[in-house]
């Protein structure tokens, strides 16, 4: 099950049901009695959560209890809360208590898909990290250092890394290890928000700004008050909505829409994008202003291809143990085909594979095909030596891949069968 709504009004669940079932099956409930044994039977991956179930209370102390009680779940599932009465203070204590997000009733239906499908793609950490991040490669060990270095501080950090690699696990971490940590930790998926809600879903917006703003709201800068603001995908941003982020982290205050009066906020800013850095220098894509603004530190997360076969398997033993209701090994031969596949989806994809291989398993023992990957060549299927130089070879494929397609990256990485920050690696290493 993908999806639960729990709310008293059969009207609004419905159309939130309605709104959502582009994404995957959808369930009702209207009565918190009904969520433990729904969460027991569907174990959905995100619950729409209404706050208030007794007519006239606008309190939302009902479903900040049924919040608890989720969140002391073994594995809850992310929690979006609904409420009609936008109040900051609530917003920030369901954020506290384990809320993804927060949607104010009546909403936008592109808000509240943009909301699910953040949740939906976020990964949270598997019970049984330390700190969602595995892994004993000198470059794990070279980036927890970091973190517990930066965590304390109030500096701004950009997280850099290919789709998949945990950089949002990297930013809750930052979070844990900061002053800040009893506060609340808001994540924006900025890639996933059209437009036209960008100001609104950072600054606020007052009743009447905008057609359908029927109620005043807090913007995330806002809601996450004492806390750290997260955004994701900040290379997505377009450059018209970078300068109003510019001005808000310069004076520390924003303007909802609507409103004449600016409003100050105490938040740290951590941002993170799979853009390659180079392309962050280019002024027609990012404002260099604000990347200054963003990277006072930089942290780069390593690629799973960049780990080691070592990393590599305990992650594996560690998804397998989690998701396995019994038992499993892997096979010899299966397990060197998985070390030496480049894992392009990175730690998020290792983790669909062994998801899918504890499922499917027809024994004890995995073997390769369980894991669902394409086949590809292994050390086994390499060729003898033939006194090729193979990274001379490599320099010269990359460079006939930017000679063919003049110098376009994005088009040469499509061409090499990599992705433009491995592209953009290989040229650092090879000096072009």
């Amino acid at each position: 099950m993908t999806l639960l709504i729990l709310d008293d009004d059969p009207d609004v669940a419905l159309a939130a049901r309605l709104a959502l079932r582009r994404l995957g099956p959808v369930a009702v409930r209207h009565a918190p009695a009904e969520l433990p044994a729904a969460l027991d039977t569907l174990s959905p991956q995100v619950l729409l959560l209404d706050m208030n179930f007794t007519p006239g209370a606008s309190d939302g102390a009902a479903g900040l209890a049924l919040l608890r009680e989720v969140m002391a779940r073994p594995q809850p599932p992310a929690v979006i809360v609904m409420t009609a009465y936008a109040e900051v203070e609530l917003a920030v204590q369901a954020l506290k208590a384990g809320a993804v997000d927060f949607i104010t009733k009546p909403w936008a239906n592109e808000r509240l898909l943009a909301s699910v499908q953040a949740a939906l793609a976020r990964q949270a950490p598997v019970p049984g990290d330390a700190d969602g991040l595995l892994g004993e490669s000198a470059a794990m060990q070279s980036l927890r250092a970091q973190i517990a270095q930066v965590g304390a501080s109030e500096a701004s950090v950009l997280i850099l890394g290919e789709n998949g690699v945990g950089k949002e696990l990297v930013a809750r971490a930052l979070h844990r290890a900061s002053p800040r940590a009893a506060g609340p930790l808001l994540a924006v998926d900025m890639g996933s928000l059209p437009e036209t809600l960008v100001e609104s879903e950072l600054f606020g917006h007052r009743r009447g700004s905008f057609t359908d703003a029927r109620e005043s709201r807090p913007g995330r800068f806002v809601a996450a008050a004492g806390g750290t603001l997260f955004l994701d995908e900040i290379g997505n941003l377009p450059l018209a909505q970078q300068a109003k982020l510019l001005a808000a982290l310069e004076r520390r205050e924003v303007t909802p829409l609507g409103s004449d009066r600016p409003v100050p906020v105490d938040v740290r800013v951590l941002a993170a994008t799979n853009v390659a850095e180079a392309a962050l220098f280019d002024a027609q894509r990012f404002r260099p202003d604000l990347l200054y603004r963003l990277n006072t530190v930089v942290l780069r997360v390593p690629p799973l291809s960049e780990r080691g076969a070592a990393d590599i398997a305990l992650l594996l033993r560690h998804y397998l143990a989690h998701f396995a209701k019994r038992p499993l090994d892997l096979g010899a031969e299966a397990l060197a085909r998985l070390v030496a596949y480049p894992w392009p989806g990175n730690v998020r994809e290792l983790r669909q594979a062994c998801e899918r291989a504890a499922l499917l398993a027809r024994g004890p023992v995995l073997n390769w095909a369980d894991f669902g990957r394409p086949d590809h060549p292994t050390a086994a299927d390499t060729p003898p030596d033939t006194g090729l130089d193979l990274a001379q070879r490599e320099r010269e494929a990359v460079q006939a891949a930017l000679a063919q397609v003049g110098g376009n990256i994005s088009q040469a990485a499509k061409l090499l069968g990599v992705s433009r920050a491995a592209l953009y690696r290989k040229l650092d290493k090879h000096g072009l």
